[in-house]
């Protein structure tokens, strides 16, 4: 039975490898400390947080989040360790919470590797701390047992370290924070979780399902399941489960909502090709009220797919690669195995078994990649316009939408296991936050061999093809672009918005210009903002436009003194909510300039790159994918031909 534990009570444990679910009702850091007989850390080394995820026996999330699932695996710790802490902190910045007070109670368990709770409790009675000792594993007599702490702590994270006796405590958390506003800025975000499953998908026969001879892959074949995410039943001991026996124990990076037993047989009425085989995939696979929602959460399913099946992958060739080396060690230990004929085959057979083992994982992972690429090859052209690449052909017979669509695509994202293979990058209508495009260089191959000049048209060619696909997917006259565009000097990238007529206004340009425009979007929110508040939308001034509007900022900060970066910020922070939407085109380094007044302005937008980079993330386990823009054809004139309706359309809705 579940032991509802309330704060200083414990109960024993009954095995040492364990999960640590954590729920709460706002994205929280995870983390957790190792402390001595005494409880006090040693140092940094004894702590797992989001920088530096795993310790010996212990790993945690790299970001904060809504959910975490800690591995622990007690009989890995160190002999030294005889405390194990768990930590929960809200992250700083913009836009989140200041205390435990203003969010719902966490919901702590302790569990089993199969979910089985051994021991639950719920952080009741928090106020105005924004740290907290949830629970604390530790070892009486030879017996590992848990206990309920509930802490909590006004001074945040930082307090919180140095009262475990953590040196650097302050340091510490400091960079702990930078390191999940980093991962805030940069994770890709999810969609919200249906009520039940959001992929259906049909079973891919035994091999998928971990039936027959050689080691079980991790399941790859989802079918309508409770919203109850199902939870990894292999054993630990198992080498042919990811990280089996690694430090920190093993982490299930199977999909949540897939089914791991086999599959129903067929029907006798089925053909018996069929048996065993895998069913032909279908566009619109998913659950949703319409085919466009259907679409969009089958893209995302795609998406989750993709990021798990990698890394059971990379999971497993790092378990191959650490058993080779703990083999080796074991067999070279011995001075005497180190020369002649024993340390040649002892290095062959650890080298044999490393290479079997990840045989057995491509082959795992190409069996889904198969799938995926097959699905994905049927999904591709039953895509709306929305949710197409410029080479779709549905653009060729395009007309201006009715409504609003659920979603629109912005790039494609790859992994470097599978480069042919792309996903669509779907965000939400509208625009839950502004979007910076990167004109300056990064680590990529390819912005490193070009200059920061040369990026610069590019970037904002990206922008434009970006405000392109807004104009085309939304209603007429419900969306409108600015463009401040201090120098002038990005007219010929302009050149499809501008020439079509379906700008706002001309590109502004000169302080003038720029101060112009951010004070008339500014007084849009204002009034907005007041009337929403007052409950009085009907009586906002009759000439207010009350559709969605984008700003393009070309080249920032040029152009731009103190004011218009106040007016900036304040758009980013507040517009989104009442249709105001930036679209940033800027250097990194040239921003610096302001030091830190600017930090919450990046770290709030989706940056995106005008060539291929690895900077973003996704919201599930923390892959860094390659993102490439969505652009036109070379030669294609689709993106003028799009604008061109258009524009049509608008003229005809003034007459």
């Amino acid at each position: 039975m579940t032991a509802e534990l309330v704060r200083g009570q414990n109960h024993t444990l009954p095995q040492t490898r364990l999960e640590i679910r954590v729920t709460a009702g706002s994205p929280v850091v995870a983390g957790a400390t190792l402390g001595d007989e005494r409880g006090t850390v040693r140092g940094a080394e004894w702590v797992a947080h989001p920088a530096s995820p795993r310790v010996p026996g212990l790993e945690v999330s790299r970001q904060a989040a809504a959910g975490h699932r800690l591995a622990v695996d007690l009989d890995a710790l160190p002999d030294a360790v005889h405390r194990v802490t768990v930590l929960l902190a809200l992250p700083v910045g913009a836009g989140q919470p200041g205390s435990f007070g203003a969010v719902a109670a966490p919901f702590v368990a302790v569990t089993g590797l199969d979910g089985t709770e051994i021991a639950t409790f719920t952080l009741t009675g928090l106020d105005t701390e924004s740290a907290v000792s949830a629970l604390e594993l530790y070892r009486r007599q030879g017996v590992w047992k848990v206990r309920a702490v509930g802490q909590g702590y006004a001074a945040g994270l930082a307090g919180m370290l140095a009262d475990q006796g953590v040196a650097g405590a302050a340091e510490l958390a400091a960079s702990i924070q930078d390191a999940v506003a980093s991962g805030l800025a940069r994770a890709v975000t999810p969609p919200p979780r249906a009520p039940e499953g959001d992929r259906v998908r049909h079973p891919a026969g035994p091999a998928a399902s971990g039936a027959g001879e050689g080691p079980p892959a991790p399941p790859q074949t989802p079918v309508p399941t409770p919203p109850e995410p199902a939870h990894a039943t292999q054993p630990l001991g198992d080498p042919t489960s990811p990280r089996a026996d690694a430090p920190g124990g093993p982490i299930d990076y199977a999909h949540p909502r897939r089914q791991t037993s086999a599959p129903p047989p067929p029907p006798p009425t089925a053909p018996p090709a069929a048996l065993g085989q895998p069913a032909r995939p279908v566009a619109g696979d998913a659950t949703g009220w319409s085919m466009d929602e259907r679409l969009y959460n089958q893209i995302w399913g795609m998406f989750e797919d993709l990021a798990r099946a990698v890394a059971a992958y990379r999971s497993a060739v790092d378990f191959a690669e650490s058993r080779m080396d703990q083999e080796l060690d074991r067999a070279l230990s011995d001075p005497r195995s180190r020369i002649g004929g024993a340390g040649d085959r002892a290095r062959a057979q650890a080298r044999a078994k490393r290479d079997e083992l990840t045989g057995r994982a491509r082959e795992a992972l190409d069996r889904d990649l198969a799938q995926l690429t097959a699905e994905s090859a049927v999904v591709e052209p039953a895509l709306p316009a929305a949710y197409a690449g410029w080479d779709n052909p549905v653009w060729h017979g395009y007309r201006v939408p009715m409504e609003i669509p659920m979603a629109l695509r912005i790039g494609d994202l790859r992994l470097p296991e599978v480069t042919d293979l792309r996903i669509p990058l779907l965000v939400r209508l509208p625009l839950e936050r502004g979007i910076w495009v990167d004109s300056g260089r990064t680590a990529s191959e390819a912005a490193a061999a070009t200059t920061g000049d040369q990026l610069r048209r590019p970037a904002m060619e990206t922008a434009v093809a970006l405000a392109a696909r807004l104009l085309a997917v939304y209603p007429t006259d419900e969306f409108s672009v600015h463009v401040i565009d201090p120098a002038g000097s990005a007219a010929g990238s302009l050149a499809p918005l501008s020439g079509s007529g379906v700008l706002a206004g001309p590109p502004a340009a000169g302080a003038e210009g720029v101060s112009s425009v951010l004070a008339h979007l500014t007084r849009r929110v204002d009034l907005l903002q007041m009337a929403l508040r007052a409950g009085a939308a009907d009586a906002l001034p009759p000439d207010l436009d009350t559709g969605e509007h984008l700003l393009i900022v070309n080249d920032f900060p040029h152009g731009f003194d103190d004011r218009a970066v106040t007016h900036l910020r304040y758009l980013a922070d507040e517009g989104p909510s009442v249709g105001v939407h930036l679209l940033m085109v800027a250097d990194r380094e040239d921003a610096r300039a302001y030091g830190p007044v600017l930090d919450p302005l990046w770290r709030s937008l989706l940056r995106i790159t005008p060539v291929a980079d690895d900077h973003l993330a996704d919201p599930w386990v923390g892959h860094a994918w390659t993102y490439e823009p969505s652009m036109a054809p070379g030669g294609s004139r689709v993106l003028e031909q799009v604008l061109a309706l258009v524009a049509a359309a608008r003229r005809a809705g003034y007459r």
